[in-house]
């Protein structure tokens, strides 16, 4: 469903269709982890690094296409995300689209006045909302996820890099330089 989408919101079931959503996604392991590599990636670029962005919830998708996901969040008014971390998806070919909107919700039920007229259904009230679209490519996604990243035009592996590390082949080579200079003050120079 995305943003541009005329009945998204516009009747008393929005509230309902968030959780039915999120019941979907807990459902389906594929949705999962499309998912964890979509956060995955807006972790890498530090995208809730910015004011708000950790509060998003979502409620659409993900939607799959041929080259690109997309997810749609939802903010309340008053925690708008900042627009500079939307920002940093730009330059990796993601577009982010930004909706005000209204949404219904379930009202707190305290009295039997917050009831609708003769049912046990607490009454739905109108709150402003903030929806964002992230159309993110999957190649970004694929990438972030299998952990290449690419150094002064030399491409690292960082599966590798870590398994040097478990492997103590950086100890291993600090041990080497210091059995190579205690080999070097033992051995007698004759001039």
């Amino acid at each position: 469903m995305s943003l541009s989408d005329t009945e998204f919101f516009k009747d008393g079931s929005d509230y309902w269709m968030v959780a039915d959503n999120i019941k979907g996604i807990y459902m389906s392991d594929g949705s999962m982890k499309i998912l964890l590599d979509f956060e995955r990636v807006m972790n890498e670029l530090d995208i809730f690094a910015f004011r708000n962005w950790e509060f998003g919830e979502l409620v659409a998708g993900p939607e799959q296409g041929p080259y690109k996901t997309s997810c749609t969040f939802l903010w309340p008014s008053q925690l708008m995300p900042d627009p500079r971390g939307a920002m940093r998806l730009l330059p990796f070919d993601c577009e982010v689209k930004w909706k005000k909107t209204k949404m219904k919700v379930p009202v707190k039920v305290t009295s039997p006045s917050d009831f609708k007229g003769g049912t046990k259904v607490a009454k739905l009230t109108e709150k402003d909302i903030w929806l964002v679209e992230i159309i993110m490519p999957k190649s970004l996604m694929s990438d972030i996820r299998t952990g290449a990243i690419e150094l002064e035009d030399e491409t690292v592996d960082l599966q590798d890099l870590d398994d040097a590390y478990n492997a103590d082949l950086d100890q291993q080579q600090v041990m080497d330089v210091d059995a190579q200079q205690e080999m070097d003050t033992n051995i007698d120079v004759q001039v």
